[in-house]
C-alpha cells in the first residue's frame, strides 16, 4: 500500500505531462478543424514522404557516425583509471551544459562563408561551401548528440569484468576474436540505447536543419514546426506528422527493451 502511495506523484506526473499530451496529439491527428473524425490527415502524410525520408536518412548517417566515434572513445574511457574516467566523462558532458541553440549558432560562425574554417583553409588557397548543406546538418547532429551515444556505451563498458576478457585471451583468442565474442556482445545494450537516444532526436530535430541547413534541406521537424506556427498553421496535419514520429520513438524503445531482455536472459543462462 505504501509503495502505491509513493508512486502516486509519478503517476500523476505521467498522466499530466505524457498521457494527456499524447491523447491530444492523437485526437487532432484523426479530426478535422471542426472536430469531426477523418483519416485525411494520415493520408496527407504521403505528400511529405521526401522530408520524412530525408530526416531518416540524415538521422541514420549521424547515428552511425556517432556510434563509430563513440565506441572506441567509450572503451578507452572505461579502461582508464578512475581519475581519468571522471575527467574524460566531464569533458564529454561539458558541451551539454551549454544551451543547445548557442552550440548550434557557434557552428554557424565556424562553417559560414567567412567563418573560422574557411579562413583557415584560405591560408592554403582553399575554400569550401560548408554552410547550408546536408553535411552541415549531419555535423551539427553529431556534435550535439554524440554525448548521448558515449554515456550509455561507457556505462555498459565500465561494468565489464576484465577477468572475462583475460580468460578469452588465455584460451587463445586474438584481439579481433576477443572483440567479436566478448566485448561486442556485452556492449550490445549500450549500443542499442545509444542508437535510440541519438536517432530519435536526430530525426525530429528542426533547429539544426534550420540554422545549419539554411532552410534548403527541409526535415520532418521543420514541417511539423511550420504546422504549428505562422498563418499557414495546420494543427491537425502537424499532429498527424507528430504521431508518426511518436510511433517511431515507441518502436525504438520497444526494440531497446527487447534487446536488453535478451541480453539479461543470456547473462542469466551463462551465470
Amino acid at each position: 500500500m505504501r509503495s502505491k502511495s509513493a508512486a502516486a506523484p509519478f503517476g500523476l506526473w505521467m498522466l499530466i505531462f505524457t498521457i494527456v499530451p499524447m491523447a491530444i496529439v492523437v485526437y487532432f491527428a484523426f479530426t478535422d478543424p471542426d472536430g469531426q473524425f477523418t483519416l485525411a490527415n494520415i493520408l496527407e502524410i504521403r505528400n511529405y514522404a521526401k522530408p520524412f525520408l530525408s530526416s531518416i536518412y540524415l538521422g541514420a548517417i549521424a547515428t552511425v557516425i556517432c556510434l563509430v566515434l563513440a565506441y572506441p572513445l567509450s572503451f578507452i574511457i572505461a579502461r582508464s583509471t578512475e581519475r581519468v574516467q571522471q575527467t574524460m566523462v566531464m569533458i564529454v558532458m561539458i558541451p551539454m551544459w551549454m544551451n543547445f541553440l548557442l552550440r548550434t549558432y557557434a557552428w554557424m560562425s565556424i562553417l559560414e562563408e567567412n567563418g573560422f574554417l574557411n579562413q583557415f583553409f584560405g591560408l592554403f588557397g582553399l575554400h569550401f561551401n560548408m554552410i547550408n548543406t546536408s553535411g552541415a546538418i549531419v555535423l551539427g547532429m553529431v556534435y550535439n548528440f554524440l554525448p548521448f551515444m558515449v554515456l550509455p556505451l561507457y556505462s555498459v563498458m565500465a561494468k565489464m569484468d576484465d577477468r572475462v576478457i583475460e580468460a578469452a585471451r588465455d584460451l587463445g583468442c586474438n584481439h579481433f576474436e576477443v572483440f567479436r565474442r566478448i566485448i561486442l556482445p556485452l556492449s550490445t545494450p549500450g549500443i542499442v540505447s545509444g542508437i535510440t537516444m541519438v536517432f530519435v532526436p536526430a530525426v525530429s530535430t528542426f533547429v539544426i536543419s534550420k540554422l545549419l541547413g539554411g532552410g534548403k534541406n527541409y526535415m520532418i521537424g521543420d514541417i511539423i514546426e511550420a504546422m504549428f506556427v505562422g498563418s499557414a498553421s495546420n494543427y491537425n496535419l502537424g499532429a498527424a506528422l507528430s504521431l508518426v514520429l511518436m510511433i517511431l520513438m515507441l518502436l525504438c524503445m520497444a526494440f531497446t527493451r527487447k534487446v536488453d531482455n535478451d541480453e539479461e536472459t543470456i547473462g542469466g543462462m551463462m551465470a
